[in-house]
């Protein structure tokens, strides 16, 4: 299947009252609840960015800590879905795009990116994803992100999972934390990982002042 064929069976699947049992199921509650509260480590977050939102179950809980968040993700209807969970909220921004396409002049505190990237066709759409988050990442903020494991994701027809984007991520970020999560079902098994942006050096070149 490719990525077009992809987004299609998405754009079906949130068509359902409540796709994927991001609600109901006890494994996604914890993984929402370790996601938030990794998201949340550095305290308040002034200007956020949640890279694919799908109904919008994870953005009802990120939004309260957030001066500003901005939601991206590729499928109009999954936009339309997490609007209509949020609209109690004004300081939240949208864009029907994907991570590879998506720019801001802006630089973002957190971004939270979670069961996306394994969507990309080959690493190198990953690397290029990976890159374009560290931009939009200002110095000293903080990346979470979330994902089946590599042997999952394969199983799923995918190129790559956690462990791989996690060892992309850590050429540019420095890992802080890292925490599994895994239910009853052989497909619940993630890792959810906090990277900080090292802030520049204050220390001239060769000592000099």
């Amino acid at each position: 299947m490719n990525v077009h064929q992809t987004y299609q069976s998405l754009e079906r699947e949130l068509s359902n009252e409540d796709p994927w049992r991001l609600d109901d199921n006890p494994f996604e509650r914890e993984r929402h609840t370790q996601l938030l509260r990794l998201s949340l480590s550095n305290s308040a977050v002034s200007n956020g960015l949640e890279i694919g939102c799908a109904a919008g179950a994870f953005t009802e809980k990120l939004a309260p800590h957030c001066k500003r968040l901005t939601v991206i993700d590729v499928i109009p209807r999954a936009i339309g879905r997490a609007v209509q969970r949020t609209k109690r909220w004004s300081h939240i921004s949208w864009a029907a795009t994907d991570i590879l396409q998506f720019s801001a002049a802006e630089r973002f505190d957190l971004i939270v990116v979670a069961e996306v990237l394994y969507y990309l066709e080959d690493m190198t759409q990953m690397r290029t994803a990976v890159d374009n988050m560290v931009k939009m990442l200002a110095p000293g903020g903080h990346l979470v992100f979330g994902s089946a494991r590599d042997a999952t994701c394969k199983r799923w027809g995918h190129v790559a999972g956690a462990e791989t984007v996690i060892t992309i991520l850590t050429e540019a970020l420095i890992e802080v934390e890292r925490v599994q999560c895994q239910g009853q079902s052989a497909d619940e098994d993630c890792l959810l990982v906090r990277f900080r942006n090292p802030e520049p050096s204050s220390i001239p070149p060769n000592g000099q002042g």
